[in-house]
């Protein structure tokens, strides 16, 4: 278009006329000239300089792989991996390069999921009859009176029905069992060993309820 004569004037229209009316850089006119003079060949990316390193991205990318997979466990960060390819397989490279491919491909901690095995029922909870599944869990409640307060609950998986509670301000071991004490009371007559024998009982891992006194009075 630069070369193009104007058929009014009979002069060029010119570089700097053509770059002004199409709002583009003379710099950007002058680089593709020189790209198209050299045959249309797009420059090569520029290269980091200094020496190659050892081991390219590809292998320490299939080194680390390899050392997430023989890892039992599924938490670790992009420290340990980097000791343990120093220390057991003689890779010594840059721990801010083990960062940077392991961000790039989703291998740190946040992004490595755990499989978890199979549930043992297969989601339904909801029992055809009465006394044959309980569950029991605890919450926190503010009032305006005592501040915060825990309230401990026992439910009936056949109806959903609250069998038993205790409200208290610890929420201790010792707390947890009264709710349950008080659904074998109303349920099966008599709070003594065996009285609720082969009623199954749902709870959380709360330091509450996995504690040696719970679990002893619920078997009791």
């Amino acid at each position: 278009m630069a070369d193009t004569t104007s058929p009014a004037t009979g002069q060029r229209y010119g570089i700097v006329r053509v770059c002004h009316i199409w709002q583009q850089p003379r710099s950007s006119f002058y680089a593709a000239r020189q790209t198209k003079a050299k045959g249309d060949t797009p420059a090569a990316p520029p290269q980091p300089r200094g020496p190659k390193p050892a081991i390219s991205d590809a292998a320490l990318l299939q080194a680390i792989k390899a050392d997430l997979a023989r890892s039992p466990w599924t938490g670790e960060g992009h420290r340990k991996v980097w000791a343990r390819l120093r220390t057991l397989d003689g890779v010594r490279v840059s721990r801010k390069r083990v960062l940077r491919l392991m961000r790039e491909h989703a291998l740190l901690s946040p992004h490595r999921t755990r499989i978890r095995a199979d549930a043992a029922h297969d989601r339904h909870i909801i029992t055809a009859a009465p006394n044959v599944m309980w569950a029991t869990d605890a919450t926190q409640i503010l009032t305006v009176q005592d501040g915060k307060v825990w309230l401990f609950g026992v439910v009936e998986h056949w109806n959903a029905e609250l069998l038993g509670w205790h409200v208290s301000k610890i929420g201790s071991r010792f707390e947890a069992t009264q709710a349950v004490a008080m659904a074998v009371r109303q349920q099966c007559g008599d709070l003594r060993a065996d009285a609720a024998r082969g009623l199954a009982l749902r709870h959380d891992h709360g330091s509450n309820f996995m504690a040696e006194h719970f679990q002893k009075q619920i078997r009791f």
